[in-house]
């Protein structure tokens, strides 16, 4: 017997057992196979959030590289139906590196611009994704860094600042003279985190790490999930791999739907959206501080000398 949860907002009882068929009395919905079947069975304005990491078009195990053009014809098809289900008030958030062809870079962020721009959506926020670890480069500066782009469906969207603010610099700060002198000069709550955020991306030491070469950090969606939505609102993410975004939406007391093609990630999606469900599974707690040397450790290379003897 399938055991159950009430939501807190809207009250809709639903079941804890993942199903594969889309159903708005889901609490979560994994689809085994192309997301435009997933999508064309949700209806109108129904998602308060949409957020994905689609492939880059570099070859991946979960992809085909294809020609650029027929690469982005796909990705409008996408976006179109997720336009298509999101709610008034919702957003949509594309998380997007670079495309690499021949050792130039395609930043992917600003080819897709256009596609969700057409379809009448404003954007609030371009996001820059900062992490330490990745490929070392040799003829370029290695990235460190990806982009969401966030967008609106209308003026009137979603947005809670308070449950995703970070500490303050300088919590113990008071104005120093004029009417207020005396009183603390920010927000007791934290400070906006602003549009660049440094959280750890999932490599072979994270918590998370599975099987999947480009996974989500938990927490990252974490923080588009409390801000975008509220209890309740249906999460999709049309690529859903191994289940970190329904992981985030079900922490948080919000319902999530995505799609999946390959079997290996599907299995390991259940298996963690079964273990975020029963509480036991582990993942990077939001707002860890990011890991820096200290003690005895010492740097792997000498600062060399500038040409001018300094």
């Amino acid at each position: 017997m399938s055991k159950h949860i009430r939501l807190l907002d809207p009250g809709i009882e639903t079941s804890y057992e993942i199903k594969t068929g889309f159903s708005p009395d889901n609490l979560v919905t994994i689809f085994p196979g192309d997301c435009l079947e997933l999508l064309n069975g949700i209806p109108d304005e129904t998602a308060g959030l949409v957020v994905t990491s689609p492939p880059y078009n570099i070859g991946k195990p979960y992809e085909k590289k294809l020609d650029l053009d027929i690469y982005l014809e796909q990705q409008d098809k996408v976006i179109a139906e997720c336009v298509r289900v999101l709610s008034r008030t919702g957003s949509i958030c594309w998380q997007v590196g670079n495309y690499v062809n021949n050792g130039e870079i395609i930043p992917l962020d600003i080819l897709l611009y256009d596609c969700f721009k057409k379809h009448g959506l404003k954007m609030r926020n371009r996001i820059v994704w900062h992490f330490e670890h990745g490929l070392h480069c040799s003829r370029r500066f290695s990235g460190r860094y990806e982009v969401i782009i966030w967008f609106t469906k209308t003026d009137n969207y979603t947005f809670n600042l308070d449950p995703v603010r970070v500490p303050q610099k300088y919590p113990g700060k008071k104005h120093f003279k004029g009417p207020r002198a005396g009183e603390y000069s920010c927000n007791p709550l934290g400070k906006n985190p602003g549009d660049k955020w440094t959280i750890p991306n999932v490599k072979h030491n994270h918590i998370e790490k599975t099987v999947h070469p480009c996974q989500f950090p938990v927490e990252l969606i974490e923080r588009l999930v409390l801000s975008m939505t509220a209890p309740g609102d249906l999460v999709v993410d049309p690529f859903i791999g191994v289940g970190s975004t329904a992981v985030a939406s079900l922490r948080h007391n919000r319902r999530a739907a995505g799609a999946e093609v390959l079997e290996e990630y599907l299995e390991i999606a259940h298996e963690r959206i079964k273990k975020a469900m029963a509480g036991t599974l582990r993942t990077r707690p939001m707002y860890k501080p990011v890991y820096a040397p200290r003690g005895n450790l010492k740097l792997t290379q000498n600062p060399t000398k500038r040409e001018d003897g300094r």
